[in-house]
């Protein structure tokens, strides 16, 4: 991430640092070896180094009084700089004509990727049907994506039996058999399966908004499973057995979600939505979760004006795909993560990996015509939920710990300091000469988080901290589409592009 550049960028997040001398060399470190007792040549700390130590950090003015504050206050609040503060402003040159509403609140969950698709979705719908406000529900989607990851998960342990039990590779599909998280295939995978419904036809239950005691349930008892079913493989008397305990399990399963989250209607279930629109007039439709999905995949789908470019056909919105960004690897390449996904047998996970320019071109101009972007980042680095700031200035580390920190993008994803851990929808954009040098988000931590729901990311940020936007492909180069048809490169399910957002 940072200002638009060459598609192998290697610049790294750098902060003015004050330059010392280690033997006769200068260095960032606020430690010299050569005071430090020759620890360097001996494998444990000396304590006659650390009274060094000590006695050369604290004769510091400006190190006693970061003692004081950060000993007693947050460092986020302590080392904010005013400076980004003030230039991180909600004013933006360009912003989608109708924006979602209300904020969405994913509360103790970690549904970020199911709001910020819904969100994405919802904007066709609200100009569709004329409403002030309008959620799809989230518990709905929730619902099939946990059914159906327990029975993906219990596909992957009968696929890998002859693998062993304490290797990486089970080990790995035994963290987290069904966390909350979520990409965008796996969004097509239920969406294209189970249709979609209003919020209010099945709307958000406890366990939805707290999701941690039934992840646990669940998960405990797909271990527990996943132990037998490698006794039972281990056994061709025992094929029937095997097929026939998976099928108890995800009848347990299935019982287990139902009691905490509520009954979902079922794809060709009838349902009424009932609804006032802005005019306030009273409006009902009859249909079913399938329909509701099937007749209004058009205004999901085209929310805003299509691009003069020469497609032949209008790409509706299952036919959109991720650009990532991850320098790791090659740019123009289409790369797959295996072994991860949600409904067997369903779309698999697929990334068109492009270069930072590439994908705030196609941002930018899916903005211009009005279509909200669904993106992925990592949200926790050099940001502030309460000021609704994501700004890689926004704290100054040195200033307080006397520290830098100066790995590339490159280098965090290698040394697993970054990954993917949010989805967001962008809704607006401040360009500057030709140049973005922010954005604005749509987030789904409530109302009182940032501005009214909205998070305001500095460009750099989005240079260094943002991996994944989902475009519609009229919206790219033909270039850029011919890479889908590529095969693509396998990721092992642990590679960081593998992280569910």
């Amino acid at each position: 991430m940072g200002n638009a550049h060459s598609k192998r960028s290697r610049r790294a997040v750098t902060y003015p640092a004050q330059r010392i001398t280690i033997k006769g060399k200068e260095s960032d470190s606020g430690v010299t070896l050569a005071e430090s007792s020759g620890i360097a040549n001996v494998s444990t700390l000396s304590l006659t180094a650390l009274a060094e130590w000590q006695e050369k950090l604290l004769s510091d003015p400006k190190n006693r009084l970061a003692l004081g504050a950060l000993t007693t206050h947050a460092a986020t609040a302590v080392l904010v700089n005013p400076a980004a503060v003030r230039k991180d402003s909600h004013i933006y040159s360009h912003k989608i004509e109708l924006e979602g509403s209300p904020v969405t609140h994913q509360h103790s969950s970690g549904r970020c990727w199911l709001f910020a698709a819904t969100n994405v979705f919802r904007v066709g719908i609200m100009k569709k049907y004329k409403l002030a406000g309008f959620q799809f529900s989230q518990n709905y989607l929730f619902f099939w994506d946990k059914l159906e990851k327990a029975n993906f998960f219990l596909g992957q342990i009968i696929d890998t039996v002859d693998e062993p039990l304490d290797g990486r590779l089970v080990q790995w599909l035994l963290q987290a058999p069904v966390n909350d998280g979520g990409q965008w295939d796996m969004v097509v995978n239920v969406v294209e399966k189970y249709g979609l419904v209003p919020q209010t036809v099945y709307p958000d239950s406890f366990n939805a908004m707290a999701s941690g005691r039934i992840n646990w349930l669940i998960t405990a008892k797909l271990r527990e499973a996943a132990l037998q079913l490698r006794e039972l493989a281990g056994s061709m008397e025992k094929s029937d057995d095997l097929h026939r305990y998976k099928a108890k399990v995800m009848q347990e399963i299935y019982g287990v979600l139902v009691l905490s989250l509520g009954t979902p209607p079922k794809p060709d279930d009838t349902f009424t939505w009932n609804y006032v629109d802005k005019d306030q007039k009273y409006q009902s439709v009859v249909t079913t979760a399938a329909d509701f999905y099937k007749d209004n995949v058009d205004a999901i789908s085209f929310p805003g004006q299509l691009p003069s470019l020469p497609l032949q056909t209008k790409a509706h919105i299952s036919e959109r795909f991720s650009l990532i960004n991850d320098p790791r690897n090659e740019y123009m390449r289409l790369l797959t993560v295996d072994r991860l996904g949600n409904v067997r047998g369903g779309r698999r996970i697929c990334y068109v990996n492009v270069d930072m320019e590439t994908m705030k071109t196609a941002i930018i101009a899916m903005l211009k015509a009005n279509y909200p972007v669904f993106f992925g980042c990592d949200v926790g680095k050099f940001s502030d939920s309460t000021k609704g700031i994501m700004d890689t200035e926004l704290f100054d580390y040195e200033l307080g710990f006397n520290i830098t920190l100066n790995m590339n993008k490159t280098q965090r994803l290698q040394a697993g300091e970054s990954l993917m851990t949010h989805a967001m929808v962008l809704s607006g954009v401040n360009i500057v000469g030709g140049k973005p040098t922010k954005w604005r988000v749509e987030n789904s931590w409530g109302p009182t988080s940032g501005e009214q729901g909205y998070m305001c990311m500095s460009d750099k940020w989005m240079d260094e901290y943002v991996y994944q936007a989902v475009v519609a492909p009229e919206f790219v180069s033909a270039e850029v589409r011919d890479v889908l048809k590529q095969d693509p490169v396998h990721l092992p399910v642990w590679d960081p592009m593998g992280s569910l957002a």
